[in-house]
């Protein structure tokens, strides 16, 4: 035979009520706490500096002014930081930059690597749509280039082949220069590597290879 529990006690009930309240009570008073704080220690230090200019019918209302007090400070710091890294920052990186250049050297390498790196960045990156093989600079020699574009525009139909695919083929070690082929499409051996993958073979000289994808399984 099922028996059911007593009802809880009003004490009970009481004290539950209690925690409820205060558990829902608590974050709300910390944070009105914490602000307070935020707001006499920021507002309250320049309280000395503008409570003479504050009219006598306004003095009653402190936590008023302290609050417009951080306000302002809040606001200066953020053009003091907008100014210092959109002005101050650019104009020391461009003096830093300048004298890398002028060390003998050491400003050729920094040029070099800087090249490298606006030509293969995340912006350019996306012209380059697939690794290639093409028989480049005679018959039977092979090189890697990229895929820049499969569209026919005037110097593909003026020349009278067929279909030419757009591929660049970059010099090694220093891929920031190389050449431009149009070759017809049954010369283009498209590859499975990444981008990047083709990126690091150029670039080490054929040091680093990466490793053949997996054949797909078979159906």
């Amino acid at each position: 035979m099922h028996v059911e529990p007593p009802p809880p006690s009003r004490w009970v009930l009481c004290r539950n009520a209690f925690l409820s309240g205060v558990l829902l009570l608590a974050p709300l008073v910390v944070t009105v706490w914490a602000f307070r704080k935020v707001v006499d220690l920021v507002g309250g230090s320049f309280r000395p500096l503008y409570e003479d200019l504050i009219p006598r019918a306004l003095e009653g209302a402190p936590l008023l002014w302290d609050l417009l007090a951080t306000a302002v400070v809040v606001v200066l710091v953020t053009l003091f930081g907008f100014f210092s890294n959109y002005v101050l920052g650019k104009f020391f990186w461009s003096l830093a930059e300048r004298t890398i250049q002028r060390i003998p050297g050491v400003g050729a390498v920094y040029n070099a690597v800087r090249q490298i790196v606006a030509t293969f960045g995340s912006q350019n990156r996306n012209l380059f749509s697939q690794v290639v093989l093409v028989q480049y600079p005679r018959p039977g020699c092979w090189t890697i280039g990229f895929l820049t574009n499969r569209a026919q525009a005037e110097p593909q139909r003026r020349a009278g082949a067929g279909e030419l695919w757009t591929v660049f083929v970059p010099t090694t070690p220093n891929p920031t220069s190389g050449f431009l082929l149009m070759l017809p499409r049954a010369e283009v051996v498209e590859l499975e590597m990444s981008v990047g993958d083709g990126m690091k073979m150029i670039l080490s000289g054929g040091a680093v290879t990466p490793p053949e994808p997996a054949p797909a399984a078979a159906r």
